[in-house]
């Protein structure tokens, strides 16, 4: 009998509390994961990936409550765009937290997280304990995988397990948005649109 989708993904977390790295759905593609807090784990994950040096590496987060670990602090405007759109395809760069590992903020001293729109890629956060890092599970220049039967076998080799929860979506990456002064400025177009951002910034 093959094991359902919630045991699957309990196994997943174990493997990311355990220290290991994964690929798993997110409302996308398919994303790479390691538990944000174990920087041991993150230095891997960006090995596997051939991630080039002074490039950030993305989290994701169950809910706010996981965010509030990984950033210094949340704005009265990133707060808004919290509550109006999350969960979604938002990320949000935001001031970053002292202690991460330094592939996560690439030295900027700023995290890029989200609370995504995947629940498989939100409940795996939950059970892991923390937010994890969500970025697209290739080698760096191939194409996003958008299903398991996708993913390099480069890249499995490195890596120590793949949540399979079939096909992800598809589509454009996440809408990336810094404020400056409460100000929304956009470093990627995505699925949510600027006029959505002003909306609920208003």
């Amino acid at each position: 009998m093959h094991p359902s989708l919630e045991d699957r993904i309990a196994r997943a977390a174990e493997t990311l509390r355990a220290g290991g790295v994964l690929a798993y759905p997110t409302e996308t593609f398919y994303g790479l994961g390691a538990l944000a807090s174990d920087r041991a784990a993150v230095s891997r994950l960006a090995a596997a990936k051939l991630r080039p040096d002074g490039k950030p590496l993305p989290l994701l987060a169950a809910d706010l409550s996981q965010v509030a670990q990984v950033v210094a602090r949340l704005e009265p405007a990133a707060q808004r765009l919290a509550d109006a759109l999350w969960p979604g395809p938002l990320t949000l760069v935001l001031p970053a937290a002292a202690g991460l590992a330094p592939e996560i903020t690439a030295g900027t001293g700023t995290v890029a997280i989200r609370v995504p729109g995947s629940e498989v890629a939100r409940r795996l956060a939950r059970l892991a304990g923390g937010a994890i890092v969500s970025t697209s599970a290739n080698v760096s220049g191939e194409p996003p995988p958008v299903a398991a039967y996708d993913l390099s076998p480069v890249l499995l080799g490195r890596i120590d397990g793949v949540l399979d929860a079939g096909p992800a979506p598809g589509g454009l990456a996440s809408t990336i948005v810094v404020l400056e002064d409460g100000a929304p400025r956009v470093l990627r177009e995505g699925p949510i649109s600027l006029a959505r951002i002003a909306a609920a910034l208003r």
